[in-house]
């Protein structure tokens, strides 16, 4: 398959083939259509799909080959049982077309809430990036944990995360001005880890460090005029909370010590 100048490749099972005739074959015997696993969330013509790389390993696997084709650093296609995978699909009457996805480990030391992300290229700049990172923080708040992507992040990545944050504090910062704000009550509301919300304040002035602790400085009209600058804009999709029918992976009990 590496050495073919083409492969051909089915939108709903993400089942690959070297040969034209092959896929043209496939497709009107393909019974899937949609992603293998739990529909979490609807709303319009969104939705997002939880599948198991335990119980869907071949699905799974192919989606992290799909991923690196447009991805460099991408290098985990095979080991896929220990990740959940989020497929964000847009419906219509055909079926549910796969636009991007985002991986999490079921079990994380670090409580990382974002394993790998990647959108479609014909879907990029249309805030599906955006939104599926606003979804792993919204998963983090039913698990009642803070969460952070894993590190280190892409240039890309850094990117879209520092705009996120940004965003996502300033918007706060602007509807709950009079509350008296920590580092640590903005990640206990927002799931944002604390040294993530540090970072992004810092870049703009907004946080000093003063006896031993950082102190959040907020002026209201700083905080109006960077939501209204270019580079702070409301992401174009947003997460509706109630939307979203999850339960956390139920994490394997822990051995006791005899």
């Amino acid at each position: 398959y590496g050495k073919m100048p083409k492969l051909w490749i089915c939108e709903f099972c993400l089942k690959y083939m070297r040969l034209e005739k092959t896929y043209r074959n496939h497709v009107p015997q393909c019974q899937i259509r949609q992603p293998p696993g739990r529909e979490i969330y609807r709303k319009g013509s969104i939705s997002v799909y939880e599948v198991d790389g335990k119980t869907q390993k071949v699905y799974c696997q192919n989606l992290c080959l799909v991923a690196k084709l447009f991805l460099d650093h991408k290098t985990l296609y095979f080991d896929v049982e220990p990740f959940l995978f989020y497929v964000l699909c847009e419906v219509e009457r055909d079926g549910a077309h796969m636009v991007g996805y985002f991986s999490k480990e079921k079990e994380s030391a670090d409580n990382y809430n974002l394993a790998c992300i990647m959108t479609l290229p014909p879907f990029q700049r249309k805030g599906y990036g955006k939104f599926m990172i606003a979804f792993s923080y919204e998963l983090s708040k039913i698990e009642r944990v803070v969460g952070s992507p894993e590190k280190p992040l892409s240039d890309l990545g850094k990117l879209s995360y520092r705009s996120y944050w940004t965003w996502v504090l300033l918007d706060l910062l602007r509807q709950k001005q009079h509350e008296n704000w920590t580092v640590k009550s903005l990640s206990d509301v927002t799931s944002i880890l604390e040294c993530d919300i540090i970072d992004t304040l810092q870049a703009i002035n907004m946080v000093k460090y003063w006896k031993g602790s950082h102190v959040i400085c907020i002026a209201p009209k700083a905080v109006e005029d960077h939501l209204r600058g270019a580079n702070y804009r409301p992401p174009h999709l947003l997460v509706d909370a109630s939307a979203l029918k999850w339960e956390p992976y139920a994490r394997a009990p822990k051995a006791k010590k005899h």
